[in-house]
């Protein structure tokens, strides 16, 4: 008899009637040819290809924007089974692109954030014209310092993620409850709100150019962060939103990534929940080798 290593299957019937229950888990019963039994646990198995991104915020000069993204690349070099990229400040946005194309590096240019008009008396926006012309290919929306600091409403970050699908780039919506809303009972429901809302009017084809971050504000920067059994709640709940908004097979390749005081230490435990496909990585970025860990770590959840 051949190898049964379905996840989430609820029982196999084995030689002799023997019936063993798993799921989840990533347990896996094989039979050899002389009906032994041997059960084996190994990491479940991950057919969307994790990312991991590194946001570097107001954070870096000329010189060390520089330097770190040479870190990068050399770190990363050796690391193909993930999809990476970095989101330097906007000032830094072409020389990093040089350095990634120099390279010819697989590192992906992002920007932080961008306006969802394409031109005009804007003092102070980036258009996604200017970004692509900088070479940016990923661009976040929704930050939780962009909506808690700066103010931004679910109505403007859904207006910039539809600008950023329609400039034909992939967009990073960024979600998270606070603390007090944490407090008072209400995660799924602030997580649940802002996903709706941020995917209003974003067809199930455009689906394919987003990417999902849910940061608990909380965690971000705090050195606290969401327990692996409760990130992967969250994480399977917002994806049977997804489904719900769409179907099953766009829900199933949707990439949703946790943030959140992510470092290389944690980063193994918290990928390995089934419904977190990588991370949006913070304070933790600014270190080429702490980054990389974390990549390595998204790395080994995905076989």
């Amino acid at each position: 008899m051949g190898v049964v290593g379905v996840v989430g299957v609820v029982g196999v019937v084995g030689v002799g009637g023997v019936v063993w229950v798993y799921g989840g888990s990533g347990a896996r019963l094989q039979f050899n040819d002389a009906a032994t039994r041997r059960l084996e646990m190994e990491p479940p198995v991950r057919e969307r290809k994790p990312f991991v991104g590194g946001n570097w915020k107001m954070n870096t000069n000329r010189t060390t924007s520089a330097d770190l993204t040479r870190g990068c690349v050399d770190a990363l070099a050796a690391i193909g089974s993930v999809e990476t990229a970095v989101f330097p400040p906007f000032p830094y946005l072409l020389a990093v692109r040089s350095i990634l194309r120099d390279r010819g590096s697989s590192i992906q240019l992002g920007a932080q954030d961008c306006y969802f008009r394409p031109d005009g008396a804007f003092t102070g926006e980036i258009s996604l014209e200017m970004l692509k012309d900088c070479g940016v290919q990923l661009v976040l929306a929704g930050h939780s310092e962009r909506r808690h600091v700066i103010g931004e409403t679910d109505e403007i970050v859904n207006s910039k993620l539809r600008a950023i699908l329609d400039a034909g780039l992939t967009g990073v919506l960024c979600i998270g409850e606070t603390l007090e809303q944490r407090e008072a009972g209400h995660t799924d429901p602030v997580n649940q709100r802002q996903l709706r809302s941020g995917l209003a009017d974003i067809s199930a084809d455009a689906m394919s150019r987003v990417v999902v971050a849910y940061e608990p504000v909380w965690a971000i920067g705090t050195g606290k962060n969401a327990t692996p059994e409760d990130a992967q709640d969250v994480h399977a709940k917002l994806r049977r939103v997804i489904a719900q908004l769409y179907n099953a097979e766009v829900a199933e390749r949707t990439r949703i990534i946790y943030g959140g005081s992510v470092k290389a230490s944690n980063a193994a435990e918290l990928f390995r929940g089934a419904d977190i496909d990588g991370g949006l990585i913070g304070g933790a970025s600014l270190k080429a080798p702490e980054f990389a860990g974390i990549v390595k770590a998204a790395a080994g959840g995905s076989r």
